[in-house]
């Protein structure tokens, strides 16, 4: 499946969005690990994600490379809901409205566009991503619910921020 998002601009060619597939994983491994700011998974849980998933992942690339990806599943215990576990870009491509075109494609896909909800966590300290899920509701017209989730004590160590619920929805039927 590919969708093109951007027609190519000077100094930048076009993005274009498309299915996940196993040879993606490591290049998204690679992407969060480059970023600093995301939680780095073991590469196996991102092979597992673009294989069993990869009708509920999508990956952006220009020029060839992957620019951004949004990794997600429906969970069996809320089959009307889509559960976003990642979004990232890549650092040359941020700014480009790349994460937010990838959500709304993903609530878009045949795997996908019967889900009445979105829900992911952000942890507290990552305005970006609270921007990004809060932008995404108003576009949509949805309903943007926070709550907690997970606290601080459920992770080991001490350097895990708590995580936040975002709940978004209702999504209308094929948004």
């Amino acid at each position: 499946m590919s969708i093109v998002l951007e027609e190519p601009t000077a100094g930048t060619g076009a993005i274009t969005l498309r299915l996940a597939e196993v040879g993606d994983g490591a290049a998204l491994w690679r992407l969060v690990r480059d970023s600093r700011v995301l939680d780095l998974n073991s590469p196996y849980s991102y092979l597992l994600l673009c294989h069993k998933f990869g009708d509920t992942c999508l990956v952006a690339e220009s020029e060839g490379e992957v620019a951004g990806f949004v990794t997600a599943f429906r969970p069996p215990d809320a089959p009307d809901t889509v559960f976003v576990w990642q979004v990232g870009v890549a650092a040359q491509a941020r700014g480009r409205g790349i994460a937010g075109r990838l959500l709304e494609r993903l609530v878009e896909l045949p795997a996908c566009r019967d889900a009445r909800w979105l829900e992911t966590t952000v942890t507290p300290d990552n305005a970006a991503s609270e921007a990004l899920f809060a932008s995404f509701a108003r576009r949509l017209g949805a309903g943007h619910d926070v709550r907690p989730y997970f606290d601080r004590d459920h992770f080991p160590g001490d350097d895990h921020q708590p995580e936040r619920l975002h709940r978004i929805g209702p999504l209308s039927p094929a948004s």
